[in-house]
C-alpha cells in the first residue's frame, strides 16, 4: 500500500489538508497526519482544531511515497521553519519521492532551492518565493517528483492527481465519479 505524510503546522489550510487527506484514504493510500510542533492538536488557519495521526518526533517516515504540505498562514510559514521537516523532504526530493505542496506551501520548496530549473505554482502573490522556478498559469503542476498547485479552490484536483500518481488514472476518476466531481 502506497503512503502518503500530510503535515500540519499551527495556521494550516483546513479545507486543502482535509480534502487531501480525504480523498487519498478514500483512494485506499495510507495517509498518516503529522503534527510539526509538540501537540497532536494542530489548529487551522481558521481556527478548525484537527487532531494528527502523529508527531514528527515519533514518526518513521521510511516506508513514505510522498510528503504533502497543505498551505495557509502562517501554517505555509511554519513549515519552512521546521528543519527536520526540511531534511525530511531534502532526503524525498534527493531519493526522487514525491514532494508536493498547495497554495503557500510550494514557497517551502522555494526557499529550499528545488524548484530550480522546475515548472511551479502557487497561491497567487507568492510566485515571488518560489526561488529558481519557471511560473505556469496552471490549477496543478507536475515537474518531475515536484507537485504545486494553486490554492483551497483547487485542492480537489490536486489531490485527485497526487491519488492518480500513488496509485493509477483509473482509481483516481473511480474516486471523482463517486463524489460526483465527474
Amino acid at each position: 500500500m502506497k503512503k502518503a505524510f500530510v503535515f500540519l503546522a499551527t495556521g494550516f489550510e483546513e479545507v486543502e489538508a482535509i480534502t487531501i487527506i480525504d480523498i487519498l484514504r478514500r483512494g485506499e493510500v495510507d495517509v498518516q497526519t503529522v503534527s510539526v510542533s509538540d501537540s497532536l492538536q494542530v489548529n487551522g488557519a481558521h481556527g478548525i482544531p484537527v487532531i494528527a495521526d502523529s508527531l514528527f518526533s515519533e514518526t518513521d517516515f521510511g516506508l513514505g511515497n510522498m510528503v504533502i504540505l497543505p498551505g495557509g498562514l502562517p501554517g505555509a510559514t511554519n513549515l519552512l521553519e521546521y528543519e527536520p521537516l526540511i531534511q525530511l523532504i531534502a532526503e524525498f526530493n534527493r531519493l526522487g519521492k514525491y514532494v508536493a505542496a498547495i497554495c503557500a506551501a510550494p514557497m517551502v520548496f522555494g526557499k529550499m532551492g528545488i524548484l530550480k530549473g522546475k515548472k511551479a505554482i502557487s497561491y497567487p502573490g507568492f510566485e515571488q518565493y518560489l526561488e529558481g522556478a519557471t511560473i505556469t498559469t496552471e490549477k496543478i503542476v507536475v515537474d518531475g517528483n515536484i507537485i504545486t498547485s494553486r490554492g483551497p479552490a483547487t485542492a480537489s484536483d490536486f489531490s485527485f492527481k497526487l491519488l492518480e500518481l500513488l496509485k493509477d488514472a483509473d482509481t483516481a476518476k473511480q474516486i471523482a465519479s463517486g463524489m460526483l466531481f465527474i
